[in-house]
């Protein structure tokens, strides 16, 4: 590089080389010796060597102190995933040589994609391009970039034949995720729900955020629990029975709520205080030792705080599917029908079956505190018969 200059040296996954020294159960001496000549050489640079030497990493955390040090990587540039308008650039460029059908909106296709990079952008592009060249279309339609995208997102269908009864609890189970997510303030619209077999799940229920979020609200933290319990609070109404099928969305919630009481100070017996793992003297990079930096007493609070959260979301959850349980059934009996129900459908099913107004308070509501309040829209039908029926 030095007798090239002007030149640049690009390192890519320095973490793969870089990551601190002294933090491995077992010894590297190639990699820690790469490290060394690697430190050496960048102090043999300055301003007169007209060589910049760049690198990037998904781990900087893990990086070994002495890289960071003043005089070798000292200037540090995070590249975010892309907002919505990145996104719709980035499809624009990978679909400039691609033909694309009148229908196609790029805008609309940038909106649902939240969280996707350039890669997985043109991964889709290419995905839709060969959906439409396996049907022999001379263009690629809105309905292969859908196709596509539910592909990336939900996974590839599965071939799985399912029992009746076995169909049966799913579309309830997906029903109890749609409706929950319909009628839940502050709650990302629900899409799409599909009794189809994807990936490892057996049927999914696919929320888009209307905008980009960078920052989460405790309102919309617990919109997220109730939603993921939609599903098995939903066999236990409608079936009286409850399956296996809720390990997944457990996780999640567990995952939320322990976050809230532990990190975003959200619980009022805890405090405005932030707790983690401690790091482990032998992992490196983000590793932990299993070991807390509280006291047996603060854990047995936080576990009640948690389990507290949780238990006020599930009775939230259970009493929305009580009261519209005609709804519910309607949107199961469907799912049976087509295995597939889009954003349309699913409100015509609403509209249909008196759960509209409900629906229109839970986008319009900004109540506060949904562990203390009354859902919108168990508050929406106190003045009509609750809603009954199976399937």
């Amino acid at each position: 590089a030095k007798r090239s200059a002007p030149s640049i040296i690009f390192i890519d996954e320095i973490d793969a080389v870089g990551r601190q020294r002294g933090t491995s159960l077992t010894t590297n001496d190639e990699r820690e010796q790469t490290l060394n000549q690697l430190l050496v050489e960048m102090d043999g640079f300055d301003t007169r060597s007209a060589v910049v030497v760049i690198a990037a990493t998904n781990r900087p955390d893990g990086l070994d102190q002495a890289l960071l040090r003043p005089g070798r990587f000292d200037r540090r540039v995070v590249v975010d995933r892309p907002d919505w308008k990145g996104r719709q650039a980035i499809l624009t460029i990978h679909s400039r040589n691609v033909p694309l059908a009148p229908d196609v909106d790029l805008t609309q296709l940038a909106r649902s994609t939240t969280g996707m990079v350039g890669a997985d952008l043109a991964n889709l592009v290419n995905e839709a391009a060969l959906l439409a060249a396996r049907r022999n279309l001379e263009k690629v339609t809105m309905s292969n970039f859908e196709e596509a995208l539910d592909k990336i997102q939900l996974g590839a269908e599965r071939p799985l034949v399912l029992s009746e009864d076995d169909m049966r609890v799913v579309a309830y189970h997906e029903g109890g995720h749609a409706l929950v997510g319909l009628l839940t303030p502050h709650s990302d619209p629900v899409t799409k729900v599909t009794i189809v077999p994807r990936g490892q799940a057996l049927g999914v229920t696919q929320y888009t955020p209307i905008d980009d979020r960078y920052n989460y609200s405790k309102e919309y933290l617990f919109a997220r629990i109730m939603n993921a319990l939609g599903g098995r609070t939903a066999e236990e109404v409608a079936l009286g029975s409850i399956t296996t099928g809720a390990e997944n969305d457990f996780q999640q919630v567990t995952a939320i709520a322990r976050q809230m009481v532990t990190k975003w100070g959200m619980s009022d017996r805890v405090g405005l205080v932030s707790f983690s793992d401690r790091a482990s003297p032998f992992g490196g990079g983000g590793m932990t030792d299993g070991s807390h930096e509280y006291s047996d007493e603060t854990a047995k609070i936080i576990d009640e705080e948690v389990h507290a959260i949780v238990d006020a979301a599930y009775q939230q959850v259970k009493k929305v599917l009580t009261t519209y349980r005609t709804t519910l059934d309607r949107i199961a009996q469907e799912l049976r029908r087509n295995e597939s129900l889009n954003a349309k459908q699913l409100q015509a099913i609403v509209d249909a079956t008196g759960a509209g107004s409900a629906a229109a308070m839970a986008q319009a509501t900004t109540a506060t505190n949904h562990s203390q309040d009354i859902h919108p829209a168990v508050e929406a039908s106190i003045e009509q018969p609750t809603q009954g029926g199976g399937v």
